[in-house]
């Protein structure tokens, strides 16, 4: 039998090709399923981050026990801060209900509920991230000098699931979730002295250390400020664009600072330096590849610029970054007896260290 001829063929291959076609989905359609798909492994992957972040968070307060737990007696409280800075539907029974979140507390061992101790507010650093143990010998250090600590995992911290993570307003009320820990130690604890409240923080905490004397400047009798997100308008300018979307997302700001510079300016340490009563030290390292020098010296040239009192140091290619003075380094180390003395010039805790030899045995074992 003779093979027929390509003419002959062409209306064939025709009609298969229209079913072939008219079978598969259209370009758009694929493009769009191919996107939900996506989107669909990007929420489970999302969620999956959060739960991992929650079983660190769980491992990590069992360690707090094995660390500190020889001179701290440590407990984790949830209280309350300001109704969330966005409320998607405001007209939903308790929309408008104030934060809940947990704060750690760590009081000295010995401590007698008959006397008055000074209080230190310990904000966490990071965008989001949380109170870990990476603070141990800090924490060992201020339970040895007769302080209570309280350390707030305010809105946006990490291990405590995806609603609360998207609470995040990073300069906004999330500085008022930190005053909140600081008012509830004094209403509930009576060895709690009202006149000798301190807030220290490091990075991102730095920032909120600052916000609060700013913002509450009756309410400290003194503040430490490490390494401290100063400027938000030059910190996301020198930031990756990955570090830009934490920001500009739309359960955060919203916006980029091209769209609002504003918004990122009353977020900004260094546009509210006008309000600075407190006693403050700050200090900064010139080879920190987070925060950069230039921001802490554009606080620092603002506070003058006001008029302000204040202490600070500008350290030289300190090894360690931006970690320099928290890490286990003599260095380290030498650093942190500064800001011990600063720190307990103001707020009189029972035994102050003042050598090495003293701070050593305190915080390692």
């Amino acid at each position: 039998m003779p093979l027929p001829k390509k003419r002959a063929l062409l209306p064939s291959l025709i009609a298969l090709a229209i079913l072939v076609l008219a079978m598969a989905p259209p370009r758009a359609a694929a493009q769009e399923q191919k996107n939900d798909i996506a989107a669909t492994l990007e929420r489970r992957f999302e969620a999956l981050d959060h739960r991992l972040d929650a079983l660190e968070k769980a491992v990590d307060d069992i360690l707090w026990y094995n660390k500190v737990g020889d001179v701290a007696t440590i407990d984790k409280v949830y209280h309350v801060g300001p109704p969330p800075a966005k409320v998607r539907n405001p007209t939903a029974m308790g929309a408008r209900n104030p934060v809940k979140f947990w704060s750690y507390i760590f009081l000295p061992k010995n401590l007698d509920p008959g006397r008055k101790y000074p209080l230190l507010v310990l904000p966490h650093g990071g965008v989001h991230a949380d109170f870990t143990t990476y603070h141990t010998h800090i924490i060992r250090e201020l339970m040895a000098q007769g302080y209570v600590v309280i350390a707030p995992e305010y809105r946006g911290s990490t291990g405590y699931g995806a609603g609360f993570y998207r609470l995040i307003d990073y300069g906004g009320l999330e500085n008022e979730d930190v005053h909140a820990a600081r008012d509830y130690m004094v209403e509930n604890y009576d060895f709690i002295d009202p006149g000798r409240i301190g807030i220290i923080g490091w990075s991102h905490g730095g920032l909120i250390a600052l916000m609060n004397i700013f913002d509450h400047p009756e309410d400290y009798q003194v503040a430490f400020a490490g390494v401290p997100v100063s400027d938000l308008v030059a910190r996301l300018g020198y930031s990756t664009d990955e570090y830009r979307r934490e920001y500009s997302a739309d359960y955060h700001i919203g916006k980029t600072v091209r769209e609002d510079v504003n918004e990122y300016r009353r977020r900004s340490p260094v546009f509210h330096v006008q309000k600075l009563k407190t006693p403050l030290l700050i200090h900064t390292n010139t080879n920190d590849d987070d925060v950069y020098v230039l921001e802490v010296e554009n606080l620092i040239s603002a506070l003058k610029a006001a008029g302000k009192t204040f202490e600070y140091e500008i350290f030289q290619e300190a090894p360690g970054g931006h970690s320099f003075d928290r890490i286990d380094t003599a260095v380290a180390k030498k650093i942190r007896l500064k800001i011990y003395g600063f720190l307990a010039k103001y707020l009189k805790p029972a035994k102050a260290l003042t050598n090495l030899a003293e701070l050593q045995r305190a915080g390692y074992r």
